[in-house]
């Protein structure tokens, strides 16, 4: 059941558009649809309010609105989708954003939105565990497999970007002749005793690797401990093998639109 003063928050990201509903600090409701830049906001507000009436919410109850977003594009449409569905004009995650994070990167307009929004969930989750002695690295399974490091004092340091699962399986798909497309999945073991077990072994253990190399590599820089954080589509499949993954939050970046939400409030 719905109070007032529901926030809604919206990442939008280069495969999915996420859409959570908080009542609070509670997420009641959350919603994934693709991130179709061809599609009008008209269109959009369409299927949000369609979504949210399968559910039974009640949009008069909706007072603020947050978005962050990496495709351009879709920044504005979506911005007109929350005047078309909740008459509101959304607070959108920019350079003028109070986030509470030095950003200590060479240009930090070059850091993208929902990796800003995800250290800041994940320096408050450090935080609100007690452990006032440890950064946090944050390993996002999206499009790409970006890696975000955060100082213990809540400074974003900088981080990696790799190419995403997703992205290797189609590359190999489409540059070699003779490899199908596969489902990124766990194979029985590590050597592959068919093609499809050994793209699979490649995909899964080899994302492993990575994931839990680069964390050690990292954790050799910094000068204090680092939690490690995953989020993202793949999160869990690589997270049940990785050893350097301590825990999964699939709604770390909707929880950072919160806390964003709270931080700017009556400075929108």
């Amino acid at each position: 059941m719905l109070t007032r003063g529901v926030l809604v928050a919206i990442d939008i990201g280069n495969t999915n558009v996420t859409l959570g509903l908080f009542d609070g600090a509670v997420l009641r409701h959350r919603f994934r649809f693709e991130s179709a830049r061809n599609r009008t906001s008209d269109e959009y507000a369409v299927l949000v309010r369609q979504l949210l009436e399968l559910e039974g919410v009640d949009r008069s109850k909706i007072t603020g609105a947050i978005v962050a977003s990496v495709v351009p594009t879709l920044t504005d449409t979506i911005g007109q989708l929350c005047q078309r569905a909740f008459g509101l004009a959304p607070m959108v995650v920019g350079p003028g954003t109070r986030t509470g994070v030095s950003i200590l990167i060479d240009n930090p307009r070059e850091v993208g939105a929902d990796r800003i929004v995800n250290a800041v969930a994940a320096h408050d989750r450090v935080i609100r565990s007690g452990d006032g002695e440890s950064g946090v690295v944050v390993v996002d399974f999206g499009t790409a497999t970006t890696f975000d490091v955060v100082s213990r004092k809540g400074e974003y340091v900088g981080g990696v970007i790799c190419p995403g699962i997703l992205i290797s399986a189609d590359a190999l798909f489409a540059r070699a002749a003779k490899l199908p497309r596969v489902e990124v999945a766990r194979p029985p073991r590590a050597i592959g005793k068919n093609t499809l077990h050994a793209m699979q072994s490649g995909l899964f253990f080899g994302y492993v690797a990575l994931v839990d190399g680069m964390v050690a590599r990292l954790r050799a820089e910094a000068q204090y401990p680092l939690r490690c954080l995953a989020t993202g589509g793949l999160a869990n499949l690589i997270a049940g093998e990785s050893s350097a993954i301590e825990e999964v939050d699939d709604d770390l970046t909707l929880v950072g639109l919160r806390l964003l939400h709270e931080r700017n409030a009556g400075h929108h």
